[in-house]
């Protein structure tokens, strides 16, 4: 099963209102593991705000850029590695935006 890197994983964050974050996630494991990104809420996660906001629900990849934040982003963020070989293992990050 996979196993997520804790030292190269991003954790908890805080982030002024407006502001841009980067969430990095790390795992190893054979095969390689593949990274997805979940909001606790099960909400669409958004990738920026405004008017050209694209929510989207299958984010992948160890990197997750969040831009604009506002405080309606706030909440926990998982990040879930996966390779076929159970089972799935995930981290919780927690995001305020103030």
């Amino acid at each position: 099963p996979p196993k997520i890197i804790d030292e190269e994983t991003s954790g908890d964050i805080e982030v002024p209102e407006g502001g841009n974050i980067t969430l990095q996630c790390r795992a190893k494991g054979n095969p390689t593991p593949r990274i997805s990104w979940k909001r606790d809420d099960s909400r669409p996660i958004k990738l920026k705000r405004g008017r050209d906001n694209n929510a989207n629900e299958n984010i992948t990849g160890e990197v997750l850029t969040l831009k604009r934040m506002d405080r309606r982003q706030s909440g926990a963020i998982f990040c879930i590695a996966s390779n076929d070989i159970p089972p799935a293992v995930s981290k919780r990050m927690l995001i305020h935006v103030t």
